[in-house]
């Protein structure tokens, strides 16, 4: 049960990279770089196992719950960041 969940989120971060990468082949306003989905990847994958571990691990459902969010809210303002830079960080390329 435990390895279908992992195949689960892996496959469901191939999906959302295939996302960019279908676009990338109609228009020239998504210009992803080999990087790009590298890091986007580490991300998600990121994301998604600190989620599973939350799930498997603390049982009040109550701190699962903020637990999760506050893993959500982090990767928001990762991607907001290396998106459009709107903290100004070195990592925007600001």
């Amino acid at each position: 049960m435990q390895n279908k969940r992992l195949i689960g989120i892996m496959l469901t971060v191939v999906l959302l990279l295939l996302i960019p990468l279908i676009a990338m082949q109609f228009t020239d306003e998504v210009d992803w770089k080999l990087n790009d989905f590298v890091i986007m990847g580490v991300l998600l994958l990121g994301t998604g196992l600190m989620c599973e571990l939350v799930m498997r691990k603390v049982k009040k459902i109550e701190h699962r719950i903020v637990i999760i969010i506050a893993i959500l809210a982090a990767l928001f303002l990762i991607w907001v960041e290396l998106a459009v830079g709107v903290f100004g960080t070195p990592f925007a390329g600001s």
